[in-house]
């Protein structure tokens, strides 16, 4: 069972070998292969319950009995889950749920976590291990259109959210639009829930999987996973729209309608070729973005992946360059979770010092080179820009239009994105730039966004900075 907060100190003052961050495919896959090999591990996750993003339980007062119905690969996951709970009960592992890690640092040749539980002044942890293996997953990546801040707009991963968490539908006629593999999926379970979905609308054209061929055939479960999500829209009649992209997002309330339009090359619309599509909700989404700032704010070496995001360098054995520190999955570029899965138990090898088998090896090599065509199959057109008129709002946080970027660079002088943000506010909301950072440096005319710099990798209440932390 996940440790409770009023356990936390007894647990943390505990000697682990590791401390995993982030309970979803990949650290629940190095936590248990840990213990496997003998280690003693502490796996610290924001959630009340393992799984992650991909493995999104149903709220437990719904009474599903079926939650592997809305799920990808369910079985591995309950696998997961069952070796983690032998481990749990023979003391090898402590999953502290509802830990949100906001800081780590250097401490005796090791590492110390400082999380936070709470409002309250004494809900806070601080879990210490010699090695820490970070598997924070992955956000959303969007891109600012005019009315995508109209209720009814959701995000592809959030109407995935909702409807497996909530076992709701953001609305009955939902229109799936974006770029990227998460779309299918989205629309895949939206149908199979009882939505409508009219069309799904993808910037891109999957035409850069077929110049690398022998890639996707090396990794024949993603085909499969494809085809299980194209057999269901085709079902259900779902259309799909490439080189087409939601421009704009109509109504008053709530969302009514959207136009789409097809795009050139360089995503830029076609004038007169757009066309209006009633529906009452949106789920858009292009791609996900490696969520890597506890490790970026201790230095950690970063690289840029084919689809423009920042992701953390790791060697062959999921090494960063901090000493002690591993990462796997999608901090090391957005893979899915076979990839997450398998490189997390080779860090776990990593880790306790073990050979790692050619087999382990091979598939990791094969699902990474498919993260990085797909990643690059998928990448943001430059001229997307051209979606977005003077009064779009970039940041939602701050309402800040795109006129105002533009009066940033064009009269203020703003050449970057961080520029951007002090003279406009652009990123200094709840969200810390991650809805807006990729769209407000594109806008500012500069490269795709690195890492920022922060203290806090997530919000902290005032008097737990006050307090000692080690207290």
């Amino acid at each position: 069972m996940p440790t409770s907060p009023s356990e936390t100190t007894a647990v943390a003052a505990a000697g682990y070998d590791l401390a995993v961050v982030g309970a979803g495919p990949a650290g629940l896959a190095a936590a248990v292969t840990a213990a496997d090999l003998g280690l003693r591990c502490a796996l610290l996750d924001a959630g009340p319950r393992t799984g992650g993003q991909y493995y999104r339980h149903p709220v437990p007062g719904l009474g599903a009995t079926r939650p592997g119905r809305l799920h990808h690969g369910w079985s591995h996951y309950t696998a997961l889950a069952a070796r983690l709970a032998a481990h749990t009960r023979a003391g090898r592992v402590d999953h502290l749920a509802e830990h949100h890690v906001w800081t780590a640092e250097r401490a005796d040749g090791g590492w110390s976590l400082h999380a936070t539980l709470g409002p309250a002044a004494d809900a806070r942890a601080v879990v210490r291990a010699p090695a820490v293996l970070l598997a924070t997953g992955a956000y959303e990546r969007q891109l600012p259109f005019p009315g995508w801040t109209l209720p009814g707009v959701v995000t592809a991963g959030g109407a995935q959210a909702m409807l497996k968490s909530g076992l709701v539908l953001p609305g009955r006629r939902i229109v799936v639009a974006g770029s990227g593999p998460l779309l299918l999926a989205a629309a895949s379970s939206l149908v199979t829930a009882g939505a409508e979905v009219p069309v799904v609308a993808e910037a891109g054209d999957y035409l850069g999987y077929a110049g690398r061929p022998g890639v996707p055939a090396a990794v024949p479960g993603k085909l499969a996973e494809g085809a299980v999500h194209a057999t269901a829209l085709l079902r259900h009649g779902v259309r799909l729209r490439r080189r087409t992209a939601v421009v704009e997002a109509h109504g008053t309330d709530r969302i009514t309608a959207v136009t789409l339009a097809r795009l050139d090359r360089d995503w830029r619309p076609l004038p007169g070729t757009e066309r209006r599509i009633a529906c009452d909700a949106l789920a858009v989404g292009h791609g996900l973005l490696p969520q890597i700032e506890l490790a970026t704010e201790l230095g950690a070496e970063t690289r840029r992946t084919p689809d423009g995001a920042s992701a953390l360098r790791v060697d062959a054995r999921q090494r960063t360059s901090l000493p002690g520190f591993w990462a796997a999955g999608e901090t090391c570029g957005v893979g899915g979770a076979d990839l997450a899965m398998t490189e997390g138990e080779l860090a776990a090898h990593a880790v306790a010092g073990r050979p790692v088998t050619a087999r382990l090896v091979r598939r990791r090599a094969r699902l990474r080179a498919f993260a990085e065509l797909m990643a690059a199959a998928h990448r943001p057109g430059t001229g997307w820009p051209g979606w977005v008129r003077p009064d779009t709002e970039v940041c939602r946080c701050e309402e800040v239009p795109a006129e105002r970027i533009r009066v940033a660079v064009e009269e203020l002088g703003a050449g970057d994105a961080r520029t951007v943000k002090l003279l406009t506010r652009a990123g200094m909301g709840w969200c810390q730039g991650r809805m807006c950072g990729p769209a407000v440096a594109c806008l500012a005319g500069g490269a795709p966004a690195g890492p920022d710099s922060r203290p806090l990798a997530c919000p902290v209440p005032l008097a737990q900075l006050a307090a000692d932390p080690a207290s």
